[in-house]
């Protein structure tokens, strides 16, 4: 238990201290989040609220994962650097739909191949139990393409992206540490931490976005956490 709150504290701490200084550098740099007719806001409010995210996150679970379990955890942080630059450069330059795709798929094929993120057994459903290689490593590579992008479609609301992926790293905390998987509910309370803080500056009037910079993040992680969930319940 001290591992978690260690993670979430630190998480929160660096996120909370780490926003007011992007938001004044996207401001000077005029990196805004312009207003559409998917977006609740009228005027622009910056950006790259996700690099405090991901700063929060990533310190908190290198200090708060144990050494002798942190066996996957440098597969997982490969996998989010990859997703963190992909989104940064998105929110700064944009990318195209084809280069952000690749970027996912090089971040999932990390995580399936070198961080044993992979459904290689459907339990049951529709009467499918242990799936063909190359049919786990395909339904694989969409669950985690899909989750990542589903985060990044919801974004434009105050608040939203954020509430939804502090309610899901929670129940998924909360199960990981109930049956003993110390790393992934690290993981989970970590990402909790940063995205708590974040939200202090992203409810309603926003003052930041996470842009894609943290949407992708949040969805990767949901992605690893609930595929090892689906293989730890199973």
């Amino acid at each position: 238990m001290d591992n978690i709150i260690l993670s979430a504290a630190l998480a929160f701490l660096i996120t909370f201290f780490s926003i007011p200084v992007i938001i004044q550098i996207a401001k000077d740099k005029k990196l805004f989040d312009e207003p559409d007719e998917r977006k609740v806001h009228k005027v622009v409010i910056p950006t790259l609220g996700g690099l405090g995210i991901f700063a929060g996150f990533i310190i908190g679970m290198l200090l708060g994962v144990p050494s002798n379990l942190a066996h996957e955890m440098q597969f997982f942080i490969a996998a989010s650097i990859v997703i963190f630059f992909l989104g940064m450069k998105d929110d700064i330059l944009i990318l195209s739909a084809s280069k952000k795709f690749m970027g996912q798929l090089l971040a999932a094929g990390i995580l399936i191949k070198f961080g044993g993120v992979q459904i290689s057994n459907m339990h049951g459903v529709l009467g499918i139990h242990e799936l063909p290689n190359i049919a786990s490593i395909v339904l694989s590579l969409l669950t985690i393409v899909v989750i990542t992008n589903s985060f990044n479609l919801i974004d434009g609301i105050d608040g939203l992206a954020g509430s939804l992926g502090i309610l899901t790293t929670t129940i998924f905390g909360v199960y990981f540490l109930y049956t003993d998987h110390l790393m992934y509910a690290v993981m989970a309370f970590s990402l909790a931490g940063a995205l708590g803080s974040f939200l202090i500056y992203n409810f309603s009037p926003a003052k930041i976005f996470m842009g894609d910079t943290g949407s992708l993040l949040l969805g990767l992680i949901n992605a690893i956490l609930v595929i090892k969930f689906i293989n730890i319940a199973g």
